[in-house]
């Protein structure tokens, strides 16, 4: 088994050196906020585990899937007993209810993210990611309007062997002191 790991944790280091992927984009598609440092790149880590590295390419599946899908993308990786905690917002619960809101196209509404770190749990069919993301769209004036935040997401392995979400939860970002007296449209 151990070689097993070894060569999988292998190819997925070559791979990610042929295609030429820089550290942050090959596993998410923003720098952390504050941070001057890249995230850190699993597959070039000689010690980590290959829980990591499958929960960091879960995430970037994920987000590829919600960029170029929109809503229906996102909601397509949840279990059916999934849970999205938003920030302020009703609690979605189970697969119908978050597809139904999950209804923006990839047009209207980007939401990005990158994982700053995942933890595989001991039993191997459960982990978590967290992160930073970001959620672009424009105002009913055309504006570009930004929100960004924390989030976490619950993985969870299913009995076909599929890995699901069963909890996505954010929070925002606080407010900067720049938000704090601006004039609409200025």
């Amino acid at each position: 088994m151990r070689i097993i790991r070894n060569v999988f944790s292998s190819l997925l280091l070559i791979a990610g050196l042929a295609t030429g992927l820089s550290a942050s984009a090959a596993w998410g598609q923003l720098p952390e906020p504050g941070m001057t440092e890249q995230t850190p790149n699993p597959l070039t880590d000689a010690t980590v585990k290959p829980g990591k590295i499958l929960l960091f390419d879960l995430e970037k599946r994920f987000a590829k899937d919600v960029l170029e899908r929109g809503g229906a993308g996102f909601a397509a990786w949840f279990a059916d007993d999934g849970v999205v905690l938003g920030n302020g917002a009703v609690p979605e619960i189970g697969k119908v209810a978050i597809a139904k809101a999950s209804n923006w196209l990839p047009g209207n509404y980007q939401l990005t993210w990158t994982p700053t770190d995942a933890v595989m749990g001991p039993s191997g069919d459960m982990g978590y990611t967290w992160g930073h993301y970001e959620g672009r769209s424009k105002d009913a004036n055309g504006n570009p309007v930004l929100t960004s935040g924390r989030y976490i997401t619950m993985w969870r392995k299913q009995p076909d062997g599929t890995w699901k979400v069963v909890l996505d939860a954010g929070a925002n970002d606080a407010p900067t002191s720049e938000d704090c007296c601006k004039l609409p449209g200025r």
